[in-house]
This record gives structure tokens, C-alpha cells and sequence, in this order.
């Protein structure tokens, strides 16, 4: 049923859960599984040379924790027998990024994880899964922890 399941991660235990339902998911199904971060690279607008030095600093950090995220997963799927693949993605927002690789890779479903915010803290910080819900076509499973 599902021959290619899209899992984003962030490194957070709620993707951790997210992987965990879809290594199930691609078990069953013999699915083949995309693993993605998506980093967005202007998080933040400055002036300046302090703002150069700032998004370099960003970039980096960045994309350890991008690695370290998809480096986690990727064994997690890997110990279980799965086909996996990994990438680390640029998107000036995470559920573009998200649905963008979605399409881009014909994925059968995207299977990730909500932090389940809400009031101010979801207006502030917003709902990325949400957001992938409100903008794709594709099949979307959403996993608390």
C-alpha cells in the first residue's frame, strides 16, 4: 500500500516516535523510507557583517544537528531491516521543505511527529504539522509522544 514513506525529523523524542510508527509501517508494507531535516537558512534578517558572521554560525550548528537528527534515524530504520535514505534539506520553512520532498520524491505518506503546542506557544512557534496538513495532497500520519 505505501511503497515510499516520508519521514521528517528534528531530533526531538516526538520524532523519535514518528520513526518508530513508520519503521512499523514499513515493515508491513515493505516500504522504502526518505529520512529528511529541513534547515531553514534565514531563520533570522540582520545588517551587516555581524549578521554575516551570525549566519554562518547559524548554518553550522545547523547542520550538525541536521546530521546527528538524520544519522540517529537512519540507524534506527537500519537495525530493523529497512531501506533507508537520508537527506538534509533548505527550505525557508520547515513544512514547505516537508512538502516540497513529499512531491519531489513521490512518497506514498509522510509520517511525523507534533509537539501538540498550543496557545500562545503555538502562536508563536506555529504548527509545522499543521502547516503539512493544510498544504499536501499526500497522506499525512501524525504521532505524538
Amino acid at each position: 500500500m505505501f511503497k515510499h514513506i516520508l519521514v521528517p525529523v528534528d531530533g526531538s523524542t516526538t520524532s523519535e516516535v514518528a520513526v518508530g510508527k513508520a519503521t512499523e509501517l514499513a515493515k508491513a508494507f515493505g516500504s522504502t523510507v526518505t529520512v529528511i531535516y529541513v534547515i531553514d537558512p534565514y531563520p533570522f534578517t540582520g545588517v551587516g557583517t555581524d549578521f554575516a558572521y551570525g549566519q554562518a554560525e547559524y548554518l553550522s550548528a545547523a547542520n550538525a544537528e541536521a546530521n546527528a537528527a538524520v544519522r540517529a534515524a537512519k540507524e534506527s530504520f537500519a537495525n530493523e531491516g529497512v531501506t533507508v535514505d537520508t537527506s538534509v534539506i533548505e527550505s525557508h520553512t520547515a513544512w514547505r521543505g516537508i512538502v516540497e520532498a513529499g512531491t519531489a520524491l513521490k512518497s506514498d505518506l509522510i509520517v511525523m511527529g507534533s509537539h501538540g503546542r498550543s496557545g500562545l506557544e503555538k502562536l508563536v512557534l506555529g504548527s509545522v504539522a499543521q502547516a503539512v496538513l493544510s498544504h499536501t495532497k499526500l497522506p499525512v500520519l501524525v504521532v505524538r509522544d
